[in-house]
């Protein structure tokens, strides 16, 4: 992967067209220029459609035959989902891809014109401008596996977020129709506390019911239900201030509530499934799971978000995709806080943070890493900073571990780092 600046504008030659496109939802407007920044045709609008891009193919064929030019770069924002289609087209063409950040547009559109202006036709420009400079970042388009992963990882966050808003409904439901049924059961949704909402879901069912009734519907799906808890149930219900009004239309919507989480956390169970089908076709990317803390849907959640790990010639380079590279903000006399970059991608930041925080509760290595990060001597880190440098060390473990297929050596590990603390 070419990471620096001066690397990519040494690939803006004098035979390379540089394109910039302004993405929209139904019509995309692109212009050309030389590495020079002279402009070589006028404004091209064109449709999201498949003439729309033959249009496009036709309008660089003919502008790269008539200035000899040998090879392209467009250039584009990443604007919401729209750039996909556009994106595969473009790369299946064999041009290479940059975006630019939105902020780098934002923060440049006034230098031609000293206006803050934004529309259509200067809005493709700056964004060749920006090209031909370097400032943009190469686009990294899945192949195959990694983008069945990714969208897997993507749907099962979508279910998760399906089942948390579901959750709070009932929740809600729970408070006005029955308060006292969270001080018996702290989850509605394990067990005993999900077959009575099915069965008994008012307060007066439950009272009907009895704790006889209670422990006869618990024995045919659980093997030891509590009598003490059915109990509890009964005498919350018999006390209870729920609101009974409205109480059949109640009835209904929380079934169906239940009926949906149940589908919906089926559907949950399937795409996991799934993801961890496809991490193991991944080479050596089973062996991530061997390292205490990771599971088979974190391991997935992270290999997708890299991708194919031979495209970064450092693990440096995954942790600034993270935005885990560190920030400094200080100025003349003034030094502020070191703090990390957050741009990049906060799946993959949020993947490792996740991760992190559970292997200091599972993994031995790490947790003992983190304890003489916070009690050296000199220049102790406080929880967070320790946190952001476990990170680091994580990127770098599953970097080894993607590239050379070593196993993890939990005694090999900590054998480097007390090597390490020696020679400090």
């Amino acid at each position: 992967m070419k990471r620096t600046q001066n690397e990519k504008i040494l690939q803006i030659k004098n035979e390379t067209l540089v394109v910039g496109i302004d993405i929209g939802k139904n019509n995309h407007y692109a212009r050309a220029f030389d590495y020079r920044g002279m402009e070589l045709a006028k404004l091209l609008r064109f449709s999201n459609t498949k003439q729309g891009y033959e249009a496009l193919n036709d309008w660089m064929r003919k502008i790269m035959q008539e200035n000899n030019k040998t090879e392209s770069t467009v250039g584009f924002e990443p604007t919401g989902h729209y750039w996909f289609t556009l994106g595969d087209h473009l790369q299946k063409e064999g041009h290479r891809l940059g975006i630019i950040n939105p902020f780098h547009v934002k923060c440049t559109k006034e230098l031609d014109d000293n206006s803050p202006t934004k529309n259509d036709h200067k809005d493709p420009k700056t964004i060749a401008m920006l090209v031909k400079d370097g400032r943009f970042r190469d686009v990294y388009i899945p192949e195959d596996l990694f983008q069945e992963l990714r969208e897997a990882v993507l749907e099962r966050e979508r279910l998760l977020e399906q089942l948390i808003r579901i959750s709070n409904q009932v929740i809600r439901w729970l408070d006005i129709r029955f308060p006292e049924f969270n001080e018996v059961f702290k989850d509605w949704s394990r067990n005993g506390a999900w077959l009575a909402l099915k069965h008994y879901p008012t307060p007066a069912k439950v009272v009907t019911a009895g704790a006889t009734g209670l422990m006869n519907t618990w024995r045919q799906e659980m093997k030891k239900p509590s009598i003490k808890k059915a109990e509890r149930l009964v005498q919350a219900a018999a006390e209870s201030i729920g609101r009974t009004s409205g109480s059949k239309a109640a009835e209904a919507a929380l079934q169906n509530l239940l009926t949906q989480y149940e589908m919906i956390n089926q559907q949950k169970q399937n795409i996991e499934r799934l993801m961890q089908e496809l991490l193991l076709k991944i080479p050596n990317a089973s062996k991530l799971v061997d390292i205490k803390g990771i599971g088979m849907v974190t391991a997935a959640v992270i290999v997708s978000e890299i991708g194919d790990i031979n495209r970064f010639q450092d693990p440096r380079q995954i942790q600034k995709m993270a935005g885990l590279s560190l920030r400094e903000n200080s100025s003349g006399k003034h030094k502020g806080k070191t703090t990390i970059s957050k741009r990049g991608r906060k799946r993959l930041r949020e993947g490792l943070f996740r991760t992190i925080i559970t292997m200091l509760a599972t993994n031995k290595e790490f947790r003992t890493i983190h304890q003489r990060n916070l009690n050296r001597e000199k220049n102790p880190l406080i929880k967070m900073e320790s946190i952001v440098a476990l990170c680091g060390k994580l990127i770098r473990v599953i970097y080894a571990i993607l590239t050379k297929g070593n196993d993890y050596d939990a005694d090999k590990m900590m054998n480097d780092m007390n090597r390490s603390m020696k020679a400090a």
